[in-house]
């Protein structure tokens, strides 16, 4: 009990790094469908379901999908990217392709990470709006009725987990992950890994992202506001996995997203919007220049030590 409220004091000042104009809005988590208006999208969309062993997940989300989404969207298609699964993950997805068009099956022979699954789907989308969403059943698409409402006026509605069903150290990584992000990119997410947003598809498309790895949101995000992007935060819940095995906390991964952090870092000085951006805006430097004071600390404290040591 007493970690859990110095959990959710440390959660409450690092949301205060936040901005006012992108505070996020929150609904209790114990609202049913029926509580909030239905509201269809201006538009066809992409739901695309990046996929990694889940074979014991896959079919039920991809049924909930095909029943729930015709109350929002008069056109859409699911997109699957088999990631190179070495379970049945694979052989399912073929199944649901061919007894609904709707459907379609993307498969890549070895595993190219998350990243890599998402640009997969993305490439293949042809919805005017595109949604990404895991396929281990820790969101449910029945909860895209959160962020409908926002997509006419906003060009990335993203949701934030309200209360995360994740252990403790993977929340702690994330919240780190947050802060480095903010002082680099610039970009202010609440919760920029939650993997349910909606984006548009035309400017999703027009990202050329390298990323493979879980680093993808955070390139999406930090080119898209470069772009001036507009967007909207909206809480979502979250809930416990109940099949399959999580990988997104491992160590490989979590080593893997530090060196992409770096090359993305790298390569945003680089990066310019298109010219078809209305509101674009120049990099970001805070990063810089607090790099360039680490550099300038250490190297006095290395100073002063070796001229101690004579």
């Amino acid at each position: 009990m007493l970690f859990s409220r110095r959990w959710g004091g440390i959660r409450g000042v690092l949301s205060m790094l936040t901005p006012f104009d992108q505070l996020t809005i929150a609904r209790p988590a114990s609202q049913t469908e029926a509580a909030v208006p239905t509201v269809r999208l201006p538009g066809s969309l992409t739901l695309v379901l990046p996929a990694h062993n889940e074979e014991e997940n896959i079919e039920i989300v991809v049924r909930r999908a095909l029943d729930v989404l015709p109350r929002y969207a008069g056109e859409f298609e699911v997109i699957v990217v088999n990631d190179g699964s070495r379970d049945h993950t694979r052989e399912i997805i073929d199944r649901l392709a061919t007894e609904d068009t709707r459907v379609r099956a993307v498969h890549h022979t070895v595993n190219r990470g998350y990243g890599g699954a998402l640009k997969s789907g993305f490439n293949a989308s042809a919805g005017d709006f595109v949604m990404f969403m895991d396929a281990d059943r820790q969101f449910d698409i029945a909860d895209i009725q959160l962020l409908t409402p926002f997509v006419p006026t906003h060009d990335i509605v993203a949701g934030f987990r309200m209360e995360r069903s994740d252990p403790i150290h993977r929340r702690i990584n994330a919240e780190i992950f947050n802060i480095a992000v903010r002082i680099l990119f610039g970009v202010h997410m609440r919760d920029l890994d939650c993997a349910f947003k909606i984006f548009r598809g035309e400017q999703l498309r027009t990202l050329s992202l390298t990323t493979s790895g879980a680093l993808i949101n955070a390139e999406m995000q930090a080119k898209l506001r470069r772009q001036g992007a507009t967007l909207q935060q909206v809480g979502v819940p979250h809930y416990p996995r109940v099949a399959g095995t999580a990988t997104g906390g491992s160590a490989r991964v979590i080593l893997r997203a530090m060196k992409e952090t770096i090359v993305l870092w790298i390569r945003m000085h680089r990066y310019q919007p298109p010219a078809t951006s209305p509101n674009a805006k120049p990099y970001y430097p805070l990063g810089d220049a607090l790099l360039g004071i680490g550099i300038g600390t250490v190297a006095s404290v290395a100073g002063r030590f070796f001229r101690n040591r004579r």
